[in-house]
């Protein structure tokens, strides 16, 4: 999909922190109410939301620190009139431009406008692997098949599509069912979530995987690498890039990794390390669910923000890590995630709360 090269800090050869992948909450409306939301977006309306202008100016400020994928995301992304307009100026200006929608409000003639507009990539939630388990995670009946049907309409376009889940207790056990389904239906990728209770995923606490189940996940998505036909990327899930050399080296395998475009596997965490997320208002953040104001781009320039964010340098310098994190062999690689951190603790750089890993330093 993507064809930016780079990597992670742990590779010295490339430019360190350089911006790979944005998140840009376009607009906080939303036709949905899924229970894990991290925005807990509603109809709306938003007040403040970047008109027009702004959200070009904003792709030519982007532009100037350099040519990253940007993630149209939201809320509902079709829930904004002038979507198309952003995603032909932002491809015009060198930048990745893809997409992730709910699926629900595609027709034939917006998926028609996605392969005009040069998105390159959309992405589409499937959280159960049959209606009835999607919808009462979505809360909207008629979420699956809306989906369903979004995809269908994206592939007669000719725009490709990756499945997004969210893993949680209520459908941890559906996880290779909503993977061979990803397959039957013809995506590109498989990309598994681990839910951060933020936003109203707060109110799922209880729904969130423990420390083993976890791992056991991990381990059985890593099993999948050899024989599916999908690229696979976990996300929220830095524990992933431990067990993929763990694994690979109890296997006898090189380590190999695709450093490039949105299945990159590179580093665990890339909060403010080569990623960002940018709020409806243009509050600039390390990501969607670790929600440390770092600027807005309506007031400070975009690069001053990525160069020069007193949270960005924390994140960027894992010898303030703390707990076992600091000490951690995979520190470099895992970083574990700092919004879980944050979370349970109301320190961004405690150790990850769902790690089962002890150090062997």
């Amino acid at each position: 999909m993507h064809k930016e090269h780079t990597q992670s800090p742990s590779h010295g050869h490339k430019k360190k922190n350089a911006l790979r992948l944005v998140a840009w909450e376009t607009t906080r409306n939303c036709n949905l109410n899924c229970k894990h939301c991290r925005a807990s977006a509603t109809m709306g309306p938003y007040q403040d939301e970047l008109d027009t202008p702004a959200a070009l100016h904003l792709l030519d400020q982007i532009a100037e620190v350099g040519k990253p994928i940007i993630i149209l995301t939201g809320g509902e992304p079709l829930m904004r009139p002038d979507i198309f307009e952003i995603a032909a100026y932002g491809n015009s200006k060198g930048l990745r431009m893809v997409m992730a929608p709910n699926g629900t409000l595609i027709t034939e003639q917006n998926a028609r406008l996605m392969a005009e507009t040069g998105i390159k990539r959309i992405s589409i939630s499937l959280d159960g692997a049959t209606k009835a388990i999607h919808d009462n995670f979505r809360g909207v009946n008629g979420a699956f098949d809306g989906a369903l049907n979004g995809i269908r309409q994206a592939k007669k376009a000719g725009v490709e599509f990756q499945i997004n889940t969210t893993i949680s207790k209520q459908n941890l056990d559906e996880i290779p069912k909503i993977f061979e389904l990803a397959v039957e239906l013809g995506a590109v990728a498989h990309h598994i979530f681990l839910l951060v209770p933020t936003g109203r995923g707060k109110y799922m606490i209880e729904q969130e995987i423990n420390a083993e189940e976890y791992e056991r996940t991990l381990n059985w998505f890593y099993d999948q690498r050899k024989n599916s036909p999908l690229q696979l990327k976990a996300t929220c899930a830095p524990h992933y890039y431990r067990i993929l050399r763990q694994r690979a080296r109890a296997d006898g395998e090189k380590v190999t990794f695709q450093t490039h475009g949105l299945d990159a596997v590179t580093r665990g965490c890339l909060g403010g390390i080569g990623f960002c997320f940018i709020s409806h208002r243009g509050v600039v953040q390390p990501c969607g669910f670790l929600q440390m104001d770092s600027g807005n781009v309506t007031q400070t320039s975009f690069a001053e923000i990525w160069k020069n964010s007193e949270v960005f340098k924390t994140l960027r310098n894992y010898d303030l890590l703390t707990g076992k994190c600091g000490p951690c062999e995979y520190h470099k690689v895992c970083g574990g995630c700092r919004a879980r951190a944050y979370e349970a603790t109301g320190d961004m750089m405690a150790e990850e709360p769902l790690c089962i890993y002890q150090p062997q330093t």
